[in-house]
């Protein structure tokens, strides 16, 4: 593959906000996902990658973690963003870590009805912590380490 290709997600902000919920696991793949995060700090990330639609809902629990994601940010943090360390407000990295474990994945496997097909959950990336904010959360995946990503509330 010669370049690579750029995919803005939401590019004009026409789907519905709670039109899509996924996760970019990080890999070598030549496509690069664009995504605007941060509330109203309408900042810019980028990663290569592959997309993978999750559901907002748990089926076992009941837990709706893009509900419990957008009221942290839009109403706790009143849209706004992180608005610096993460680690400075703990209440809302608890609320994160929270929501993001209720998030079911899917690993990979090899193909599809392959016996190596696993339903697990997105684990919070503690070590990129410096990179959380709305619509843009580091997490570990059984594939890999990704971006949860969803439509920015700015």
């Amino acid at each position: 593959m010669s370049g690579k290709r750029y995919v803005f997600l939401d590019a004009d902000g026409t789907i519905e906000e709670d039109g899509w919920f996924g996760v970019v696991v990080r890999a070598g793949t030549g496509i690069v996902y664009c995504q605007q995060y941060g509330g109203t700090a309408c900042l810019q990330g980028t990663v290569e990658g592959y997309y993978v639609p999750v559901g907002a809902r748990d089926p076992a629990t009941g837990r709706n973690a893009l509900e419990e994601l957008r009221r942290l940010f839009e109403r706790d943090l009143h849209g706004a963003g992180m608005r610096g360390d993460p680690y400075g407000e703990p209440d809302v990295l608890e609320g994160v870590r929270s929501a993001v474990e209720a998030v079911v994945f899917w690993a990979s496997g090899r193909g599809a009805g392959d016996a190596g097909e696993e339903r697990g959950h997105l684990r919070l990336d503690a070590d990129r912590l410096a990179e959380l904010d709305e619509a843009w959360i580091p997490v570990r995946t059984a594939d890999g380490p990704g971006v949860l990503v969803w439509c920015n509330s700015d």
